[in-house]
């Protein structure tokens, strides 16, 4: 049974006892870690994966591509479903299947069982992800909520760094499949211990989902997703791209119009009008493409430009890791004294400073001095964005509706990385094939302006203030 407190006061329920609700948020955030991370984690190992599963240029980038499309374009169903069908119950199937998908990826021995499973790993993480985040948003409330939802900002961003460092120590070490396999006793545990902490119960909003809408958003948005990924391959001049985003497009526009016409909608019209959540959604977008940009860059020069290992490479991920975690701690201190807008504002400006430094890149050099700072900076701006684009969209969130803003939220998270690598690709498209420098000075210039107009639209877009005491009724199940 639900259970609604007061505005103010704590819930009674012995799961949000403060040491209880606390772990919950420690396994939560470790199952997220695990989908944040296999974001970037084959990034480093893919050469090896390619030569031993004998893997074409488009198998490569079908096994990156094939988690994205289905993280992305299913985590909007994945959060209304856990409105309907309960949060833990959605966030216990999507943990199952991501677990077993990353079993199967590891015991993987040709293209096609390595996609299939990656798919099935997208699947779960569009289900696990979105119902994490409703869960944390409707167990803490009030100045614990920011300092959960910085927690949760700061997996979001270290997570991605740590792949690269994870990708690069399994890929020297035990092996190229212990990038998936150590998913597995981190699924289990989850699966074990969150049961025991977090009860069970009926959903918020009993209802159905609109499965007209959900197909037409899920196709839409997976078109989407495969015409950014295909513009940082082929350009986005070419045909295949601008008939993948026109269809992507369309499909979303039509989505709109079922939408308007059914009485049990996928998202609200009322929800997506608010402004918070159009705010925190538009920085969510610029802040994982801006820091998803900047990894894939840092990665293609320290690799191919310097000549570093995997493991080096990964090696001088990690300082960066620490700093976004530095950067949401900060973050969540600047919001509860002075609001999300000055938050933002600053860590926009931070980035598009990193930014300007790494537009300087040498053609050698020692990178300790020559990227990190930079890349630093970014992180430390970026990492304080990331927890505003939370708070800010999740601010006042019905519980009802606490999946389906989840899930919007995330879509944006992956729609803003692909698009990020994506334009990114194509500034810097004469470098990656090997011809100079000067590739990745204009994609980090490109960088830079995006930062710096967003650190002034959020001036303006951000709502002013600090959030209040207390979000309202709390419902925990």
């Amino acid at each position: 049974m639900s259970h609604i407190t007061a505005p103010g006061h704590p819930p009674a329920h012995p799961s949000t006892s403060i040491p209880r609700r606390w772990w919950v948020l420690v396994l939560l955030c470790l199952a997220q870690f695990m989908v944040i991370l296999d974001v970037t984690v084959v990034n480093v190992a893919l050469p090896v994966i390619a030569d031993q599963l004998h893997l074409e240029r488009a198998g490569m980038t079908w096994v990156v591509t094939a988690y994205t499309l289905c993280f992305g374009a299913l985590m909007l169903l994945g959060g209304r479903l856990a409105d309907v069908l309960g949060r833990r119950r959605v966030f216990l199937a999507g943990l199952a299947a991501f677990t077993l998908a990353s079993l199967a990826s590891g015991l993987a021995t040709d293209a096609t069982l390595l996609i299939g499973a990656r798919a099935a790993q997208g699947v779960g993480a569009a289900l696990l992800s979105p119902a994490a985040l409703s869960i944390v948003t409707t167990t803490f409330h009030g100045p614990d909520r920011n300092r959960a939802l910085g927690v949760w900002a700061a997996i979001g961003g270290a997570g991605a760094a740590i792949g690269v460092l994870l990708g690069g120590l399994f890929t020297a070490g035990p092996g190229w499949e212990w990038v998936f396999f150590i998913n597995v006793p981190v699924g289990v545990l989850v699966a074990i211990a969150l049961p025991l902490l977090l009860p069970g119960g009926p959903s918020q909003q009993p209802g159905r989902v609109a499965v007209p809408s959900a197909l037409v958003a899920t196709g839409g948005v997976a078109t989407l997703i495969y015409g950014l990924v295909r513009a940082g391959d082929a350009g986005w001049g070419d045909l295949g791209t601008l008939l993948a985003l026109a269809a992507g497009l369309l499909l979303l526009a039509v989505f709109a119009g079922i939408e308007r016409a059914v009485t049990t909608p996928l998202v609200r019209w009322t929800l997506l009008a608010r402004r918070p959540v159009v705010a925190g959604n538009l920085v969510m977008l610029a802040a994982s493409g801006l820091l998803l940009a900047t990894f894939f860059l840092s990665s293609q020069y320290l690799q191919h430009i310097l000549g570093l290992s995997p493991l080096r490479t990964g090696l001088l991920f990690l300082p960066v890791a620490v700093v976004i975690g530095l950067g949401t701690h900060l973050g969540v201190r600047v919001i509860g004294r002075f609001g999300g807008r000055p938050a933002a504002a600053a860590g926009f400006a931070l980035a598009a400073t990193g930014a300007l430094l790494l537009t300087q890149l040498p053609a050698e050099g020692n990178p300790a001095l020559t990227l990190l700072p930079g890349f630093a900076i970014s992180g430390l701006g970026l990492g304080a964005v990331f927890v505003t684009a939370t708070t800010t969209a999740m601010a006042h969130v019905d519980p009802s509706e606490a999946g389906t803003t989840s899930g919007l939220i995330n879509t944006g998270h992956e729609l803003g990385a692909t698009l990020g690598i994506a334009f990114v690709s194509t500034l810097a498209a004469s470098s990656l094939a090997g011809a100079g420098i000067s590739g990745f000075g204009t994609a980090f210039t490109g960088a830079a302006i995006i930062a710096a107009v967003m650190a002034v639209v959020v001036a303006w877009l951000v709502p002013a203030g600090r959030p209040p005491a207390t979000d309202g009724p709390v419902f925990v199940h």
